[in-house]
């Protein structure tokens, strides 16, 4: 008697994991543009403005930023998982989220001294700390570029 043939595996476990994989070299890429903006700002921005409203003018350019990064990499994202539906896209962006505000404590306290109060300052809205924001546009950028991407 010849045996069965085994049952072909599931593709989308493989697709998943690229597709994380994927947006891991990306948001590496944001965290690299935007170690680079913040540098940029200290030298050129802070002097002029004062530190707090470089922080703010910072969300916007920082925003900006990660929307034309993800932009151009969503084709090369979505390679991984084509069909990647919303539920997807949107855990890549709150993946990316969380991951970065792991790295922007972090580094902001154990790298560059800043007090946990300094820190929490960014992203007080009554006082003028703007972050939340831009945390807003790292979540939801997988979903903005994919939508714009998918409607060529």
């Amino acid at each position: 008697m010849i045996p069965a043939p085994a049952p072909s595996p599931d593709p989308r476990p493989t697709r998943h994991r690229q597709l994380y994989w994927r947006a891991a070299v990306v948001w590496l890429g944001i965290v690299v543009a935007e170690v680079l903006h913040g540098v940029l700002r200290s030298i050129f921005l802070v002097p002029y403005v004062g530190l707090h409203r470089s922080n703010q003018i910072g969300v916007f350019t920082a925003s900006l930023i990660i929307l034309v990064i993800v932009r151009f990499s969503i084709g090369w994202l979505l390679k991984a998982e084509p069909e990647a539906r919303l539920s997807r896209l949107l855990g890549v962006g709150a993946a990316w989220t969380v991951l970065m505000l792991v790295f922007e404590w972090s580094a902001g306290h154990y790298v560059f001294g800043r007090t946990w109060d300094e820190l929490a300052q960014d992203y007080r809205l009554a006082q003028g700390g703007l972050l939340p924001l831009g945390m807003l546009v790292l979540l939801f950028s997988p979903l903005i570029a994919a939508r714009r991407w998918r409607s060529r």
